[in-house]
């Protein structure tokens, strides 16, 4: 339980209506204080300090040859697991950054003219083992119906619907996360926050490029979850440093966190389709449409209309409008009137997750609405956990840690860590200097940066990647965001949206999987042809 619980916390923390609460940790703000009682917790030696294990300053790698089989050709490639070491401006190390890359065996093609795509996930502060082994890399785990996975021996193999055919691959992890760590004297504070974590992540890539000599190559940019917040500022950083992108690809977005926090009603209008299309997944409306998509179509148009406008006039609204707007959000959410009234038309995510399947004794997960949960207390207020994050978290952690030191060949004495959250003195800064504006974000919003980027480079493309049922960040809160980036209509065409029926790990439904593969392809040929 305790591990399903950080994966869900961590990992998927963005549809949190008050982001900071994921920064909060006042339990562990005495944990210095503590340490210094000599009795109970004896220093070490410098001799015993020596010999703990520690983060390499030099770059190492470990490289293994491979291959597997894309769309009918046995394609061979070389696996390198390894570290990157950043630095400071004076060229002082700062941190030893832990990265899993896939290339392809080009012996007829010149490698600077092959893509690289950098992935990454969110957290913030998450290892990159979600991607890396759910969605594109040549090897994945195998995933069928939204249900708990049953515990080992997991099936693992070759990944049929691999990028590896169209772009090498580069999985990174967070400082912190996995086995990147911090060097020398430098806090993982130096790198746990908006800013700070993007500079990293930029420094990162930009000693990739610099040591395999990819400047020429095609890149893309491809995130999840928080992993799209990056990539929103990480693009501008970037380009800034004269490194420009043909692509990113956002998958599962957040981009403002400000519209998120607690006291804004926009965030009920966001949620409102994802609510739909859970309720319509479920069979829990009176009259169920046959067709999702135009279904959400009309969710979207409520949402934006006549419940936009009733949140807008709060206690000022007639009890005739309350009564209305009840009876038209019930019939799209599946709840009744009665509940919603209650709730003042403003059903908070943990309300809906909890009421909606109650006469079965059922909770709907939160990172995919497909997956169902059993609390204790069926008469409680929100679930007790999310049934889809302890779904899957077991096989994949596993997997990915039997993968890493069996077939990639790579030994550490680090611990491999999920995530940076819990550890002793994390607590994410969440404040963001954008391209515009006198003073910080107290909150970020990198659709300011995505935006800045996307005029700069009239070339850069963006694909966004939605699932219908997650309900961490939900497929509408996406399309406002990206549709209040005031960009010029030439510049609105080259971002692009695409919808699969599954959860904000599209990659766990093998049908959404191809799909997602193909969509891709469409979109880096579209990016890489020369005009």
């Amino acid at each position: 339980m305790r591990f399903s619980l950080l994966v869900t916390s961590l990992l998927f923390s963005a549809s949190t209506l008050a982001a900071p609460a994921m920064a909060d940790h006042s339990h562990k703000k005495d944990f210095d204080k503590k340490v210094e009682n000599k009795e109970q917790n004896p220093v070490p030696t410098d001799d015993i300090q020596s010999n703990w294990a520690k983060p390499p300053v030099a770059e190492q790698e470990k490289t293994t040859e491979h291959s597997v089989s894309l769309n009918g050709k046995e394609l061979h490639y070389k696996a390198t697991a390894g570290t990157l070491t950043i630095r400071d401006d004076n060229g002082k190390p700062t941190a030893s950054v832990f990265y899993t890359a896939y290339t392809l065996d080009t012996k007829n093609i010149a490698t600077k003219n092959r893509p690289v795509t950098f992935f990454y996930n969110g957290g913030p502060g998450s290892s990159s083992l979600w991607l890396h082994v759910g969605s594109f890399a040549p090897v994945k785990v195998n995933t069928t119906d939204p249900v708990t996975i049953r515990p080992a021996p997991y099936s693992f193999g070759a990944n049929p619907d691999s990028m590896l055919d169209i772009s090498d691959l580069v999985f990174i992890d967070a400082v912190g996360a996995g086995y990147s760590r911090p060097l020398g004297d430098t806090k993982g504070a130096a790198f746990w926050g908006v800013d700070q974590d993007a500079h990293a992540f930029a420094k990162t890539i930009e000693r990739y490029v610099n040591k395999n000599q990819r400047w020429s190559s095609p890149k893309y940019l491809f995130g999840e979850s928080y992993g799209t917040t990056r990539s929103g500022q990480l693009v501008n950083l970037l380009q800034n440093d004269g490194m420009q992108f043909n692509g990113v690809v956002l998958l599962s977005s957040i981009l403002n966190y400000g519209i998120r926090q607690a006291g804004y009603d926009h965030i009920y209008k966001a949620y409102l389709p994802s609510y739909a299309a859970t309720a319509w997944y479920h069979n829990k409306l009176a009259n169920r449409p046959a067709d999702l998509k135009s279904f959400l179509d009309q969710a979207r148009a409520f949402a934006a209309g006549d419940y936009a406008a009733a949140l807008e006039k709060g206690d000022l609204i007639s009890d005739a409008e309350k009564n209305r707007v009840a009876q038209q959000m019930s019939v799209f959410t599946g709840l009744s009137p009665e509940f919603i009234k209650l709730n003042n038309l403003r059903v908070e995510l943990g309300s809906f997750r909890k009421e909606l399947l109650r006469d079965r004794h059922l909770t709907t997960g939160r990172l995919d609405a497909r997956y169902t949960g059993i609390d204790t207390e069926p008469a409680g207020e929100s679930p007790e956990y999310d049934a889809s994050g302890s779904a899957v978290s077991g096989a994949f952690y596993a997997l990915f840690r039997d993968y890493l030191g069996r077939d990639l060949g790579y030994q550490s004495d680090l611990d491999y860590r999920i995530s940076i959250y819990g550890q002793p003195g994390f607590n994410w800064d969440w404040k963001h200097k954008a391209p515009t504006g006198s003073f910080p974000q107290e909150m970020p919003d990198v659709a300011v940066d995505l935006s800045a980027a996307m005029r700069e480079n009239p070339h850069l493309k963006i694909l966004s990647l939605n699932g219908y049922y997650d309900m961490a960040t939900p497929f509408f809160a996406t399309e406002y965001d990206l549709s209040h980036m005031m960009l010029e209509p030439a510049q609105r065409t080259n971002i692009s949206y695409r919808y699969y029926p599954s959860g904000h790990m599209v990659y766990l439904d093998p049908a959404s999987l191809h799909q997602m593969k193909k969509d891709i392809a469409v979109f880096y040929d579209q990016t890489t042809t020369k005009e």
